[in-house]
């Protein structure tokens, strides 16, 4: 049993906020099913929900800096792994599905926690489009994808040796399928004519609706969820515990979430001299 703490612990006034705000960032992924038709008056609407959530994740991120929730050590350690992240993606995104950011970020939110997973994946996502021009209205989904992906991480059971490797493995291969899944909703709605038998089409049941993305998202995106899935579980198995040797190493030595006490010191008798 793993006994490292979490660089990022959530309190419970950043619980608060960010709690509401995952949540409506899952009804601005999933907002085809359920929400009303005709409620949005606009397309840009799910894009201007989601950044008005990172604007909110960012408020309470920089409100837990100021307040000594967030440590020098922990933005520390945040900013290694989201600058390692942000150089290695453009080495594989595009190319046949295949991510290279994924399982640095799924390791480091088990490592370090469900907190950390999520800051870590919007700072990543948010690096490399600045570094790769990526910057567009896809970047606010992109980055929430990522973050929800290494939250996530944060929430599995602990394991040791061959059977951890073995369970971020898999979920470094779901969690490929759930990326892909999740960004495909986000366009789905205003990427194919209303006359296709796989496109959104408001007013139908959730069943028949369901349907319909299920058959989009397999006819679309199949081949490259799987290119992301094949690479997280590559890169997991193979690099998987040296990376994590690495983090709980830096965890030990950093002791994050420790506090740090100044011991007087006795005068002694050559105090005077």
């Amino acid at each position: 049993m793993s006994t490292y703490a979490a660089a990022i612990r959530l309190r419970p006034r950043a619980g608060v906020v960010i709690a509401p705000a995952a949540a409506l960032g899952v009804v601005a992924f999933f907002w085809p099913f359920l929400v009303a038709p005709g409620t949005f008056g606009s397309n840009c609407t799910p894009l201007l929900v989601f950044g008005a959530l990172l604007v909110i994740v960012l408020c309470v991120v920089i409100s837990e800096i100021a307040e000594g929730g967030i440590n020098s050590k922990a933005l520390a350690m945040l900013g290694v792994p989201s600058a390692v992240n942000a150089a290695v993606r453009p080495l594989g995104a595009g190319t046949a599905g295949t991510e290279t950011v994924f399982f640095i970020l799924v390791l480091a939110g088990l490592v370090y926690g469900s907190g950390f997973g999520f800051t870590l994946g919007c700072a990543s996502l948010f690096a490399s489009a600045l570094i790769t021009g990526g910057v567009g209205p896809w970047m606010p989904s992109q980055m929430f994808g990522c973050a929800f992906v290494g939250m996530l991480a944060g929430f599995l059971p602990r394991a040791t040796g061959r059977r951890e490797v073995l369970m971020l493995a898999v979920y470094g291969s779901l969690s490929g399928y759930l990326f892909g899944f999740l960004l495909n909703l986000s366009f789905w709605p205003f990427s194919l004519d209303s006359n296709s038998s796989i496109a959104y089409l408001p007013g139908l049941p959730f069943t028949e609706q369901f349907q319909r993305y299920i058959a989009f998202d397999l006819a679309t995106s199949l081949g490259w969820d799987t290119g992301r899935a094949v690479t997280n579980l590559v890169c997991v198995t193979l690099a998987g515990p040296a990376v994590l040797t690495v983090f709980r190493r830096a965890a030990r030595k950093a002791r994050f979430q420790t506090p740090v006490r100044f011991a007087r010191r006795d005068a002694g008798p050559d105090a005077a001299a």
